[in-house]
């Protein structure tokens, strides 16, 4: 699996991580069974970077649930967000996240969606001081709100952001990407495949012959890669409940990454479908 360096720290990260967002809010026993495949999937792909939110339902009470059955569970990175307003909401939500994850100590601890960002930054200043958390960040999901983060990488010292980027939704490499690069922050890549607009116009179409020179071999890999592609990316976190969907999404963060003009070949492809 290929890595990035997070700028602030010069730790390295696999390239390809995963979301929670939905696939982990559940608590039937099939979906659970299912998950702790995919896990195990994810893990042995060379995945490592877990990312959830207590806005997602059930999902880090999932996420604390399988890793702690896992043998590699101290081995992931596991991030998590703030999503509320008020300082004391704040921490016990942190605090009660912790919990339902169970770690001690969570790497990644991010604003979402820069809900009451000014309240919530100072704590997790603090708590980065403390040890509490390794890392600090925020995030949002739609381009609208890039001016807004901007603003705050600007301004203030933070690690990562994380913002949606896709074949169908570019505008971070008009803003954030470079942004991010000059800033030097990492970046968390969410909707990386335009929450299944992308797979909807690829359902039917086979993968052109010269994908294999890049190694990829399912439309899932083709979408990453053209993502991980960019030397800004440094990991991007696609969802999926189903194993080979996994086992697909992990193969993207190896060998071969497209240079500008193959993601521009691979982009003129899509689009003339």
């Amino acid at each position: 699996m290929i890595s990035r360096t997070i700028p602030s720290t010069g730790e390295t990260i696999p390239v390809i991580g995963m979301g929670t967002y939905s696939t982990f809010d559940t608590n039937n026993k099939t979906a659970i069974d299912s998950l702790a495949n995919v896990l195990n999937i994810f893990y042995q792909g060379g995945g490592r970077l877990l990312d959830s939110s207590p806005m997602y339902g059930n999902a880090e009470r999932m996420v604390g649930m399988l890793t702690g059955k896992a043998p590699f569970a101290n081995e992931l990175f596991y991030a998590t967000k703030v999503w509320t307003r008020g300082l004391e909401h704040g921490i016990r939500q942190m605090e009660h996240s912790m919990e339902l994850m169970g770690r001690k100590v969570i790497d990644l601890m991010q604003i979402h969606n820069l809900t009451d960002w000014k309240t919530h930054l100072p704590v997790l200043r603090e708590w980065k001081e403390a040890g509490k958390i390794r890392y600090l960040g925020i995030t949002h999901y739609t381009s609208g709100s890039y001016d807004d983060l901007e603003k705050v990488m600007r301004t203030e010292p933070i690690d990562f952001v994380q913002f949606n980027y896709s074949m169908l939704e570019r505008d971070a490499e008009d803003q954030l990407l470079s942004v991010a690069a000059e800033l030097g922050v990492a970046t968390l890549i969410n909707r990386p495949f335009g929450q299944g607009r992308l797979f909807a116009h690829l359902k039917n179409e086979p993968l052109p012959g010269w994908a294999a020179d890049l190694g990829i071999e399912s439309w899932g890999a083709f979408l990453l890669k053209y993502i991980i592609g960019h030397p800004a990316v440094t990991c991007v976190i696609p969802a999926s409940s189903n194993a080979k969907h996994m086992a697909d999404n992990m193969k993207a963060g190896e060998g071969t990454l497209p240079d500008e003009r193959a993601r521009k070949k691979m982009l003129d492809f899509v689009w003339a479908l």
